[in-house]
């Protein structure tokens, strides 16, 4: 079974997106006898963010050059929300965190087998619930519901935190600038949102390259 890894930050909104789409696209190939292990990889958007995170609302000012600018980009992201299935509720998004604790436990979760149940609850806690992901309490709380116990615990020390770093760095050396970024075998396909359809005809022209180079080795 190949794998597709998906590099992407747990406060991107368009890695919300793209997981629907990815979900979408996994299905059709399923029906088509085509299975893939997917794995969820860390990337910072913000890696200068402080440890306790950021007031959104003045960050996003600052990073869009004003309050209207950031308004307006979140109105494009909900929009393409609706029309992935997913429902943003930036009004209750007051903070920007930091999101390596978040990444920490990503990566628990995929040790536990559990991991796709957890991004699925990490994105809908922040974007649509706006719970704050940057802290443990919270973290800890969404892990459960999850499957994942015990994040709380495996917070207060460093595991996974060196890994997910390392993660994250080797992927911008990798040239990975933008996430949703997906991978199949260690092989970069492609970066962005793309509806399920074409995502799926993406995995299955690059599984059958993928065959016909093995073929030939």
């Amino acid at each position: 079974m190949r794998t597709i890894d998906v590099i992407s930050d747990a406060i991107c909104p368009w890695c919300w997106i793209g997981k629907a789409h990815l979900d979408a696209a996994l299905a059709e190939l399923a029906r088509d006898g085509l299975e893939f292990r997917i794995r969820w990889k860390p990337f910072q958007l913000n890696p200068d963010m402080p440890e306790e995170g950021v007031e959104r609302a003045t960050y996003r000012a600052q990073k869009f050059g004003s309050v209207e600018r950031g308004a307006e980009l979140d109105a494009q992201v909900a929009e393409a929300g609706r029309a992935a299935g997913v429902d943003f509720r930036h009004d209750l998004m007051l903070r920007t965190p930091n999101t390596i604790a978040a990444h920490r436990v990503i990566r628990a979760a995929e040790q536990a087998g559990v991991q796709d149940a957890l991004v699925d609850a990490l994105f809908r806690a922040y974007f649509h619930e706006g719970r704050d992901i940057g802290d443990a309490a919270v973290l800890d709380a969404v892990a459960a519901k999850a499957g994942l116990p015990g994040m709380a615990a495996m917070l207060a020390g460093d595991a996974h935190r060196d890994a997910v770093l390392a993660e994250d760095m080797a992927a911008r050396r990798g040239g990975i600038s933008g996430v949703p970024s997906f991978l199949m075998d260690r092989h970069l396909l492609f970066s962005g949102a793309m509806p399920g359809p074409r995502m799926a005809e993406a995995f299955r022209r690059a599984d059958a390259i993928l065959s016909e180079r093995e073929k030939a080795a």
